[in-house]
């Protein structure tokens, strides 16, 4: 018994030092971080206790690059509409529990080991930009074509048009899209959301699999 307890702490000890050096060991090693620049594109990253999500302010280049989710139903024309929120998950999950409530053990379990991805596409009229789950960052045009280019190349296209799943929303604004990539525990929402920052020259941690961790390695490394 000794010896297992022994095992078990090693592991939980193992597992804390490699989120911290997640946190910590920049991705890429060097390079100035965007977020230090004077850019004149801005992203936002939002974040809650599980999930993280990247938004763009809609301007022309962002409304063009998109066309083709306003022709497949997404409200991204709404004379309201002042951003577009992205955010990649596991397909069960992601589309069962719109809200705590709806919490089920299938879709928990495939979030815990292996499940295939969905793209969420939200638009919103107003983000409080002075909230705690919103970190501002600027990028150039050429960093802004970048993240663009990931967030595209994340959904699936058949003959050129992106695959809409029916019936799968949470209210009249948003969508979600077939997409590539598997989703698992080790490599979810929060490390796309960081791979797509990285895209546009904002540095992040090594590896952060959770809200908190990606938050606290954006603050640190820019």
């Amino acid at each position: 018994m000794a010896r297992i307890l022994r095992k078990i702490a090693g592991g939980v000890v193992l597992i804390g030092l490699a989120v911290v050096a997640g946190m910590v060991v920049p991705r890429p090693l060097s390079g100035k971080p965007a977020i230090a620049a004077t850019g004149s594109r801005e992203i936002l990253g939002l974040s809650n206790p599980i999930h993280t999500d990247i938004v763009l302010p809609f301007d022309d280049d962002v409304v063009g690059a998109f066309g083709d989710l306003i022709a497949a139903g997404s409200p991204l024309d709404h004379p309201d509409a002042r951003y577009v929120v992205f955010g990649w998950g596991g397909r069960s999950f992601y589309i069962e529990t719109p809200t705590w409530g709806d919490l089920k053990p299938m879709p928990v379990l495939k979030a815990l080991t292996l499940d295939s991805s969905v793209l969420h596409v939200d638009v919103a009229a107003q983000i409080d930009l002075d909230a705690p789950g919103v970190q501002r960052f600027s990028t150039d045009e050429e960093g802004m074509d970048r993240l663009i280019d990931f967030v595209r190349t994340t959904l699936v296209s058949s003959d050129g048009a992106v695959q809409p799943i029916e019936g799968a929303a949470y209210g009249a604004t948003d969508m979600f899209y077939e997409a590539n990539g598997s989703f698992n525990v080790l490599a979810g929402c929060n490390t796309w959301t960081a791979a797509a920052l990285r895209t546009a020259g904002v540095r992040t941690g090594w590896w952060t699999p959770l809200p908190v961790t990606l938050r606290w390695s954006l603050d640190m490394l820019n």
